[in-house]
């Protein structure tokens, strides 16, 4: 597991612009179980996150005539239990972190893998968002 003040900084980059952080598998359960549009961002420590993932996502909500319902975030490698309850709700997608997956009335709907992160500006990221906000919220 990373420590906490690696981690911290990465989280509050999310959850201070208004996204809720999915702890335990029971959260995520819970979550997912609500109406509506989920967005899920799958954090992590590594530089495509930083760099395009997390910076993608916030655009997407900041420049998005639609968004989702409920805006969430869960950190791999530090909150255990949540990444997995939602890689066991991201089926058949195999793990990736970052990942960042839109669920609706808790059926995923839109999936960006980390291999669709990795070395793309956060503006295509915010593209690829604001289309699917546009569909399904």
């Amino acid at each position: 597991m990373y420590p906490v003040e690696i981690v911290l900084p990465m989280k509050e980059e999310l959850t201070e612009n208004g996204f809720k952080e999915l702890l335990t598998a029971a959260e995520v359960d819970d979550q997912l179980k609500e109406k509506g549009t989920t967005l899920v961002m799958v954090n992590s420590v590594c530089g495509c996150s930083a760099g395009s993932a997390r910076p993608g996502v916030l655009m997407a909500v900041a420049n998005s005539q639609k968004v989702p319902t409920h805006l969430t975030t869960t950190f791999a490698g530090y909150d255990l239990e949540a990444v997995n309850k939602v890689r066991e709700h991201l089926m058949p997608y195999p793990p990736s972190s970052p990942s960042i997956a839109l669920f609706k009335d808790g059926q995923l709907v839109h999936m960006i893998e980390r291999h669709m992160i990795e070395g793309r500006p956060a503006q295509m990221i915010a593209h690829n968002l604001i289309a699917a906000f546009n569909q399904y919220c």
